[in-house]
């Protein structure tokens, strides 16, 4: 026995392992950490199952945007196995009209072989304005979306607009929370945070300044430094 909590981490949409490239590594002390695979369904209950299935009892869970969702939908499912929760740049709140029909123009230019213009195309939205110049930055997240992958990609996208609201479920949930999210999010905005962070028990929230949609990348050391200290909860 390693003596460490098990963390298991879930990415966003077209994300992987390399979104918690920093947070693995900085973490590695106190944490025996698992990425998992979301890429494989189409649906967020078999996706939470499949989370569950290779998860250890009991262990810490964190999930960013599409992460987020499944982890909320894991909180529905097994309560009693999760030790503490974060929530990092996501929402309860599901998609309204509008954007359900983003995600399903976006599915339709993956279709149709557009894969990497709809990648090119989600940038501004993902990463704060002051690094869309970052090469290394735009490098992670473009070979990140390679390795997912057009497919996964529209398998995601469909998980994502079909999600419940999970609002009426967070104070249900009673375990130590931790809601971190991006100053200059756009996807998610600080405020959906701040809801979630008022309606769950124990939940506290970081605000990370000068950041986007991808903290766990932008940010990475502020975004380790709060994961610390909601494992030593």
């Amino acid at each position: 026995m390693s003596g460490k909590l098990p963390l298991v981490l879930l990415p966003g949409l077209l994300c992987d392992a390399a979104l918690w490239q920093d947070q693995i590594k900085s973490l590695s002390d106190i944490a025996e950490t698992t990425v998992a695979d979301l890429g494989r369904d189409d649906q967020l209950g078999p996706m939470a199952q499949r989370v569950l299935s290779e998860a250890p009892e009991s262990f810490a869970l964190a999930g960013l945007s599409m992460g987020g969702y499944v982890a909320l939908e894991i909180a529905r499912q097994a309560p009693d196995r999760i030790a503490r929760l974060a929530l990092l740049d996501t929402s309860a709140r599901a998609d309204g009209y509008e954007q359900t029909a983003r995600r399903q123009a976006l599915i339709a230019l993956a279709r149709g072989g557009e894969f990497k213009g709809v990648t090119r195309r989600l940038l501004p939205q993902l990463i704060h304005p002051d690094r869309l110049n970052d090469s290394q930055l735009i490098e992670t997240v473009l070979a990140m979306a390679e390795r997912v992958g057009r497919e996964a990609f529209q398998r995601q996208q469909r998980v994502i607009m079909n999600r419940p609201d999970s609002r009426r479920d967070l104070g249900l949930i009673h375990c130590p929370t931790l809601v971190l999210c991006g100053r200059q999010d756009i996807l998610t905005p600080l405020a959906v945070s701040e809801e979630m962070a008022e309606k769950i028990p124990r939940a506290s929230l970081v605000v990370i300044e000068d950041c986007g949609h991808l903290a766990p990348l932008e940010r990475p050391q502020e975004v380790s430094a709060a994961l610390r200290d909601w494992l030593r909860t």
